[in-house]
């Protein structure tokens, strides 16, 4: 059990006068008081962001209350304790002041010494966990900027989203493109939650073969069916207390879906063959590449779930949508992979960046992230550069030479991407590259290119 935040003052006295004495006190001055007749057990029941202060007598049967800040300073060392004792123990105030008391009380003391020591705690416990959250905000943002490289509108309205969600206790829908990250937001979720002491367990539904799923997911007993041996621990089961990750979530049957939504409303799973509910206390992060509204209209989502995820949906931008974070993603993941693997880094090049700027990305960072481990290592690259809808346009090609072969290669690589599409002449193809129709066919026979498909000529048909 904890004790409950809104709780600001919690009274250990073992005497049940006084006890309800200094409990009346602070109660007519508007503070809300927990009175309390022993002091063991009471650290284990304070969390470090509690934001009340601690008033104990010192002489009290069992613990004492010296033991009793020792054990809440050895969680929170700036957790205010006021402690009281009996007339004349000089030596005893000066070991609590010494151990790292906030205040000293002498009995017989006044009500207004009281309340004025407890008000003056209260205020300082509110600056350091004010303080506290302040530095907590600035580190998160730090590691969030450093996990989801970009400075994009839409890759900073992303880092704002998950700043906001990752604190609450909501589930969260992530939609996304294949490769544009996905499993980097649900960890970043996790870890910026106050569930990152606890598992974060991904799995992929997509990945399962349709027999164990179930038991992957939710566990089975002894017997539950042919080769079940012996208990098993389920996915969900093993992530109490933390955050599970369901990747490709699109891709579960909707037997297997109607069992997901029933975890998620009465947070219990029963494993299979069994007849226990066993009480979850875990955070769901499913993710999907597929409209989940569309495949539920269609009959192959169940509709109740859909909306059940789609309380906090997350949209990762792909990286078409990203502008220049694709040059600042390059760079961190090739200067990575040089530092991986003990090579000198290599600049991106004009010629380079244009490239890069100028490719679809159809596979996303997981894409970009390739690509630039073989830039540092120092070979031709060659992107494809598909659109989003699988239509195949011009390879892209990333050289690491010499200025003129680069300014060459992006040169060819402008053309071939201007022949992918679709132009009803040569002088539709000239125009669009800005060039005189006798410069381009120069350029087409330089670069071993030619105009269209066979139903379309070659590039020295006239117009």
């Amino acid at each position: 059990m904890t004790i409950d935040n809104r709780i600001e003052v919690v009274l250990i006295d073992d005497d049940p006068h006084l006890r309800q004495a200094l409990s009346q006190t602070l109660d007519l001055a508007g503070l809300k008081i927990l009175p309390l007749a022993e002091a063991k057990g009471v650290a284990g029941q304070l969390s470090r962001d509690w934001p009340g202060v601690v008033v104990s007598d010192i002489r009290m049967p069992g613990m004492d209350g010296l033991e009793l800040l020792g054990e809440l300073h050895a969680q929170d060392p700036e957790l205010p304790v006021l402690l009281i004792t009996g007339h004349g123990d000089v030596p005893l105030a000066v070991q609590a002041m010494r151990a790292g008391a906030y205040d000293f009380l002498e009995k017989p003391f006044a009500s207004d010494h009281l309340l004025d020591s407890v008000r003056r705690a209260l205020a300082l416990r509110r600056l350091v966990l004010d303080n506290r959250s302040l530095r907590l905000a600035l580190s998160d943002r730090h590691e969030l900027s450093a996990r989801l490289v970009g400075q994009s509108t839409p890759m900073l309205r992303l880092r704002e989203q998950i700043g906001a969600l990752a604190a609450t206790r909501a589930d969260v829908l992530i939609l996304g493109e294949t490769g544009a990250g996905k499993e980097v937001v649900a960890r970043a979720l996790h870890d910026l939650s106050g569930r990152r002491n606890g598992p974060f367990v991904a799995i992929n539904a997509g990945a399962l073969a349709e027999s164990v799923v179930e038991s992957e997911l939710f566990g089975h007993e002894p017997g539950a069916f042919t080769g079940a041996q012996k208990r098993r621990i389920g996915k969900f089961e093993f992530a109490n207390g933390g955050t599970l990750f369901l990747d490709e979530i699109e891709s579960m049957s909707l037997d297997v879906q109607v069992k997901l939504l029933r975890l998620l409303q009465e947070r219990v799973v029963e494993r299979l063959g069994g007849n226990q509910q066993i009480p979850l206390d875990i955070r769901v992060i499913a993710a999907t590449k597929e409209d989940l509204r569309q495949a539920a209209d269609q009959g192959r989502f169940r509709a109740d779930l859909y909306y059940r995820l789609n309380v906090a949906p997350l949209r990762i931008p792909p990286l078409r949508e990203r502008g220049e974070d694709a040059l600042m993603l390059f760079q961190h993941f090739a200067n990575e992979a040089s530092a991986r693997h003990g090579l000198p880094p290599h600049e991106l090049q004009p010629a380079h960046r244009a490239l890069l700027l100028r490719h679809s990305w159809p596979g996303n960072v997981r894409e970009l992230q390739n690509a630039a481990e073989r830039f540092a290592l120092g070979l031709e690259l060659a992107l494809d550069n598909s659109a989003p809808d699988g239509n195949p346009g011009a390879p892209v090609e990333l050289v690491s030479g010499g200025l003129s072969e680069q300014v060459e290669n992006f040169e060819k690589t402008l053309i071939a991407a201007e022949l992918a599409r679709p132009h009803s002449s040569v002088r539709s193809l000239a125009e669009a590259l800005g060039i005189p129709r006798k410069t381009l066919h120069d350029k087409l026979r330089k670069h071993g290119l030619t105009f269209g498909d066979s139903s379309q000529g070659s590039a020295d048909e006239s117009d």
